[in-house]
Order: C-alpha cells, then sequence, then structure tokens
C-alpha cells in the first residue's frame, strides 16, 4: 500500500530534518515544472500534479537514504539542481513525487592543477567553477548558453552541450569520473582515470541518464589552460546556407578546430546581426589556444573561406561583442518574463543533427514545412535557424521559433504550438537520417524511479558487471542494481 503523502512528508524529516523538506504550495508549484512551461508559469497556471515535497539535499549520505526510503515504498523522484532545463525533464508528472534538490551541495572540491582536472559536487554553478579556475589561467571549456544558471550535476545527467564543443567536446567528452547514488540507496564512485578498455565504459550509464538511473553527486571534469589573449574572431556574411554548410564542412575536415563554428540563416541572423547582417546569412568562427595553434588555426579558416568570394568579412570586434553577451543569466530570464507578459510572444529553440550531405536538405523542408503547413502560420512572428557544433562527419542544426500566444490559454499553449511545431521538425529530421539532439516535450521520458516500471534498466546494470567484470577488479567501480 502506498504512503499518503503527509506520511511521506513525514518520513522525509525524519530522514534529513524538518528544515530540509519544504511544503509551501508555491515552492511546490514552480518545482512542478521547468521553463519548458515557462508561459504557463508567468501566467501562475500549473497543470502538473504538485510534488509532495522538494527537498533540500545536504550531502551524498542523504540523498542515499531518501533514495533508499523512496525505493521501498515506490515514490517517483526527479533530481533537480540548476533548474534551467528547458525540455520538460523536470515536470512532476506524477502524484506526490518528490523533488530532490541538490543545489546546496555547493563545494569545489579540488582543483588538481598537475592532473588538470576540478572536481566538484552536483549543485555548483558551472560559471563559479570557470570563474574559480579563469584565476588560476585555467577552464573548463564547457559553455553552454544557461552557464550561469546551470549547475554540475544537471549538466552531466542531461549530457549537455557548450558553445565551444568544436574544439572541447561535449560534457562527456570532459567527465574524467563521478559519483552517484542508486535508487536503492547504494553509492558509486567511477574512478577519475584517463583511460578505460575493459568493457564498456560505465560512464556513459550514468551521463545523460536524466536522472532515470541514478542521481549524480559529484563530477570531476578535464581542464584546459585559459588563454583569452590569442582569441581571433572571424565573421562575414554570405548569400545561402549550402555555401555557408559547404565552409563549415572544409574546415572540419581539413582538421581545423575553431572552438566557435556557427552559421546563422538570414532570419535568425537579423535577431542578433541587424547592425550588419543587412538581410544575409553570418558565418562566425572563433580560434582560441596556445598562440600557435590559434593563429594556424585563424590562417586556416581565412584560406578556406577566400574560395567562396560571395562571403564578405565584417569587423572582427562585431563579433567579439557578439561572443561577450552569449550567456543566459538571471537578469535576461528576468527580463523575458516582462516581455513575455507584454508582447504574448514566446520563444523557443530546437536542435537536430545531421551528417553534411544531408543537413541543408532538413533545414530546407523544415522551414518549407512549418511555413506552408503550420495551422497557425500568421502567429509565428519569427522563424529561422543557424548551425553551431560541427563535427567531421557533420554538424548539428537549431530551429528558432517565436510565436504569438495573445488567444492562447496557458494551459494550451503546449497543444496549439509546441507539439505541431516540433512533429515537422522530427519528421523532417528522421526522413532525411538525421537525430533529435534535444526539444520540447516530444518523446522526452520523464524521470520515474519506481521498481515496477524501470526496474529492468537497473539489471542492464548488474548485467554489465558481471559479463565484464566478476572478480570487482574493473577501474570503473561497484555498480548495484535496484532489486524487485
Amino acid at each position: 500500500m502506498s504512503l499518503s503523502r503527509e506520511d511521506i512528508v513525514i518520513h522525509l524529516k525524519e530522514i534529513v530534518g524538518s528544515e530540509r523538506v519544504i511544503t509551501d504550495e508555491q515552492v511546490l508549484q514552480k518545482n512542478s515544472v521547468d521553463r519548458f512551461r515557462k508561459y504557463a508559469d508567468i501566467h501562475g497556471v500549473f497543470t502538473q500534479p504538485l510534488p509532495a515535497a522538494v527537498v533540500k539535499l545536504a550531502n551524498t549520505q542523504q540523498v542515499s537514504d531518501v533514495l533508499a526510503f523512496m525505493n521501498k515504498h515506490g515514490i517517483n523522484g526527479v533530481p533537480r539542481t540548476g533548474a534551467s532545463a528547458t525540455e520538460g525533464g523536470l515536470e512532476t508528472v506524477v502524484k506526490n513525487s518528490v523533488v530532490l534538490d541538490g543545489s546546496a551541495m555547493n563545494s569545489i572540491i579540488s582543483i588538481d592543477i598537475r592532473n588538470m582536472q576540478a572536481t566538484a559536487q552536483c549543485g555548483v554553478p558551472l560559471e563559479v567553477l570557470e570563474n574559480q579556475l579563469r584565476a588560476q589561467g585555467y577552464t573548463t571549456g564547457h559553455s553552454p548558453q544557461s552557464k550561469p544558471l546551470a549547475q554540475m550535476g544537471g549538466l552531466v545527467a542531461t549530457r549537455s552541450i557548450g558553445q565551444f564543443s568544436t574544439l572541447y567536446g561535449a560534457i562527456e567528452d570532459m567527465v574524467v569520473g563521478l559519483e552517484a547514488v542508486f535508487p536503492n540507496g547504494n553509492i558509486t564512485r567511477i574512478k577519475n582515470v584517463p583511460r578505460r578498455a575493459a568493457g564498456p565504459d560505465i560512464r556513459h550509464v550514468i551521463i545523460g541518464n536524466e536522472g532515470a538511473l541514478c542521481f549524480i553527486t559529484e563530477v570531476t571534469v578535464k581542464i584546459f589552460k585559459y588563454m583569452p589573449e590569442n582569441n581571433l574572431f572571424y565573421g562575414y556574411v554570405l548569400d545561402n546556407m549550402q555555401t555557408g554548410f559547404n565552409i563549415l564542412r572544409e574546415v572540419m575536415v581539413e582538421g581545423y578546430r575553431p572552438s566557435i563554428a556557427r552559421l546563422y540563416d538570414a532570419e535568425d541572423g537579423m535577431q542578433h546581426f541587424t547592425h550588419f547582417a543587412d538581410g544575409r546569412c553570418v558565418l562566425i568562427f572563433m580560434a582560441e589556444g596556445a598562440k600557435n595553434i590559434a593563429q594556424a588555426t585563424g590562417a586556416g579558416i581565412e584560406e578556406i573561406v577566400e574560395r567562396y568570394p560571395e562571403c564578405q568579412q565584417v569587423d572582427s570586434k562585431l563579433i567579439e561583442t557578439w561572443f561577450n553577451n552569449l550567456n543566459w543569466g538571471p537578469d535576461k530570464v528576468a527580463a523575458e518574463r516582462v516581455q513575455i507578459m507584454k508582447t504574448n510572444n514566446m520563444g523557443f529553440t530546437t536542435e537536430v543533427s545531421g551528417d553534411w550531405a544531408s543537413i541543408n536538405t532538413i533545414y530546407q523542408n523544415v522551414i518549407r514545412r512549418i511555413r506552408d503547413e503550420f495551422p497557425h502560420a500568421g502567429d509565428i512572428t519569427m522563424l529561422g535557424g543557424h548551425s553551431s557544433h560541427s563535427y567531421i562527419n557533420g554538424t548539428n542544426m537549431y530551429f528558432v521559433y517565436d510565436y504569438n500566444v495573445v488567444d492562447c490559454k496557458p494551459e494550451d499553449e503546449i497543444d496549439k504550438y509546441h507539439n505541431p511545431l516540433n512533429k515537422i521538425i522530427v519528421e523532417e529530421t528522421i526522413k532525411q537520417g538525421g537525430s533529435m539532439v534535444h526539444h520540447h516535450g516530444i518523446g522526452k521520458h520523464r524521470v520515474h524511479w519506481t521498481k515496477d516500471e524501470h526496474g529492468s534498466a537497473y539489471y542492464i546494470l548488474k548485467a554489465l558487471k558481471e559479463v565484464y567484470d566478476p572478480n570487482g577488479i574493473m577501474n570503473t567501480g561497484t555498480i548495484y542494481p535496484i532489486e524487485k
């Protein structure tokens, strides 16, 4: 028999102390959603079941004790740190879930210059860690737009990709080791070693699990030398996206690794570069690192772009100014809320990934279909896109759309706008063999730590352990499954 809401709260207070268990209704409402439902949130409309409580966790042992209790009684949990997510993954879709808030676990444990790694608890904001590193001449190399908001546990749980990933890689390339707690309360530590070859890399069971398999309590990431004095900025305007994709591909295939490689179409470019874009596409690069490397990368980019005489270079200071205002902090979130209330205009981005042969077709087909088929096309105030995070075999494409919801109830907005728009993006991406990277709501799994529904996931971990490490010597540590 399941516990009542009141009993859940009583037991949680016994485990962590009453001051760490929050049941205020307004707090519960805010913790029932993430920024996916920002329009409803702004209007005070909360349609998801409220959690039974928000638990402010203090340390790994508290995480273990709370999860063991929840696992025993079949209580669903939603891990949460910086709450900067925009995809609905933090929604409490099951009644009397418990929000497991790790933001108070915010200690930077070590900055190890000798081994070029830093270790931080899950609630350390990325920007705090980054600022401490930069003060010593180092960087994580990770810079998602949400850097001032996002925290280390959430970045790893959501397989975050930063704006400098073309050079440094995504979060999965940066994680050295970590500590996590599984639903039965068992604590596992994956060692901070540079290489693994004893079977599957268990880190990748945990990285990107979105809280469905475990609660990440501590993260160790690589660090790099920080040399901003060597940064070089390049900006160009051009007539079409295909030319831009061709240039991006040549830069990557010829072996150059700019930290930023980004292509905007005319519509999206006007949102950021109205002072010089003049209705054309915009191509941006940034080279960084050691002086000789940055200069060689910059020279290579210039040589490649010169093959396309239709590209016109712009003043590098314009790109540097854009670069210095990339991140989205609390002030911009607050300003966005005011703007939404004033204009009833919403803006979202959906990210896809495709190879070089298909990415332009995906882009063209999505733009065409939304313009032709979206039933509320008259409400769309901006539709465009940009490419970023380029790889040797392809690139990512972001579809950016704004729409007006003046005649829409907050609780209906997702069905009226998000779902039809994303359905088109999903369909056209899959048709060309591409993949979704992130999108709002559609197909996004929700986090339910319930034995009956998800017990099999934990037995995957047990099977990996038994097949690859029967004698307990694997350098990834011990993984314990939940038992039914």
